[in-house]
């Protein structure tokens, strides 16, 4: 029986109220299909941050280099401003990692209404593939003369071919494996004059490599105007850090709710742990009310199970999802339900042990 060490950090706000929905339905489907977990607790946070000054302990990233994923919640409460909580927990384990792809399906599973007219499953089923490393999201910059009427703010995109090209092979990669073996890029040459022109070229060449795999491009403007008009175009869509960013909520709001929208971070070598959360964020409007929808939560767990080579037990818990999806009565309220947080893993944990 395979077991896996699970680096589970719950993080904030509502992060704490679905990771143990999320533990509860992956035990369920472990103990279906011959899978342990042992679950390491690490209380990272802006709570933490508050206490000790520090997001994480300055070995926090050696404490989980060995495990075998990390099973994250949310990060950012208010209080500690955002740039202090991403940059000291999720961007330095992402990046420390080697975890430079985010990848995020879009989906309209079955029991879920797209706010798009007429849309059904069939229409909207791709995937958002994010650089997620480099790009924008640089480091490089700084600010000048505070305070004043000089004062100035610069920060640098970097794109390398390193960066670009794995980004772009993991995408065409993914493609082939899916009926339709299309990949769309995200650009904006025509008005960023050095860093997307080398996207575009770096897309040019990656994809003579695969013959098999159609392929398009759209500036970012026009391609989320399709990503609301023609959600139907899309198979594999692979972006830069800050355009996958933005289109990776753009997709799961068409798919109908940001609130069941899975995301991973995958070192694609398996040198690192890979890390698996929601694409929500914590929610401190909500949070401590127990209404929370932890499905983001739930499918990023089957997206962990596949990671892991559990593919039978990540479909499960999908046909868990969308089983209770097909309940109001076992739906949280964002989604028209009445049932807590909860209430409603424990409905999915049910589903996906049977």
């Amino acid at each position: 029986m395979p077991r896996y060490r699970i680096a589970t950090i719950p993080g904030d706000g509502i992060g704490m109220e679905v990771v143990p929905e999320g533990i509860r339905v992956l035990e369920a489907v472990g103990r279906r299909f011959d899978i342990e977990f042992q679950w390491d607790h690490f209380d990272w946070s802006c709570a933490h941050y508050r206490t000790h000054g520090e997001m994480m302990p300055d070995d926090g990233l050696a404490r989980i280099r060995h495990h075998d994923a990390i099973f994250l919640g949310a990060v950012g409460f208010p209080g500690v401003p955002d740039h202090v909580s991403l940059w000291g927990l999720l961007i330095p384990i992402r990046r420390q990692f080697r975890q430079y792809i985010a990848l995020r399906p879009v989906r309209l599973l079955r029991g879920m209404t797209s706010p798009l007219a007429g849309r059904t499953a069939k229409d909207i089923d791709f995937y958002v593939v994010r650089e997620n490393n480099e790009g924008e999201y640089s480091e490089v910059g700084g600010r000048l003369f505070r305070g004043t009427e000089r004062e100035m703010a610069m920060q640098e995109a970097v794109f390398t071919r390193t960066g670009t090209d794995a980004v772009m092979r993991y995408a065409f990669e993914l493609a082939r494996k899916r009926p339709r073996k299309h990949v769309t890029s995200a650009t904006k040459s025509n008005g960023i004059v050095h860093t997307m022109p080398f996207w575009d070229e770096r897309f040019a060449s990656v994809k003579q490599a695969y013959p098999d795999v159609s392929a398009d491009q759209y500036h970012i403007d026009i391609l989320a105007a399709h990503f609301v008009m023609n959600p139907d175009r899309f198979d594999v869509v692979v972006a830069s850090n800050l355009f996958g960013d933005i289109l990776s909520d753009l997709g799961p709001a068409v798919a109908g709710s940001l609130g069941i929208a899975p995301g991973a971070n995958i070192n694609p070598e398996r040198e690192f742990p890979s890390m698996f959360e929601p694409v929500h964020g914590s929610a401190p409007d909500i949070a401590g009310q127990g209404i929370a929808n932890p499905i983001g939560q739930i499918w990023s767990g089957a997206m962990m199970l596949e990671h892991l080579g559990h593919a039978d037990a990540a479909k499960a818990v999908v046909d868990a999802i969308e089983t209770v999806l097909g309940d109001p009565a076992s739906c949280t309220r964002d989604l028209g339900g009445t049932a807590s947080t909860r209430e409603c893993g424990a409905a999915i944990a049910i589903a996906a042990a049977a």
